[in-house]
């Protein structure tokens, strides 16, 4: 093949070579069928698995009681009154 063959214009004005050996397979409709099957069926196991067990992302303790936290625990300085 020519190399004037493989030249075609860009808007910029420069030169740009298409590649005929770098080409990505083309996608039949069964690769991208099974594709969303697949993540369609770990989605739902994922989401299963956090409805039925939540303790295992969320942990196994109550969570704590925001209003009982001193000033001191939570970084504030104390107030300075003049």
């Amino acid at each position: 093949i020519h190399i004037s063959y493989l030249k075609t214009k860009r808007i910029g004005g420069g030169v740009h070579i298409e590649s005929h050996y770098h080409k990505y397979p083309q996608l039949t409709k069964s690769p991208m069928f099974h594709a969303e099957l697949l993540k369609a069926t770990i989605w739902f196991w994922i989401l299963c698995c956090f409805q039925h067990d939540s303790y295992a992302a969320l942990g196994h303790f109550p969570y704590p009681d925001p209003s009982k936290w001193t000033d001191e625990e939570l970084g504030i300085p104390p107030d300075i009154e003049d």
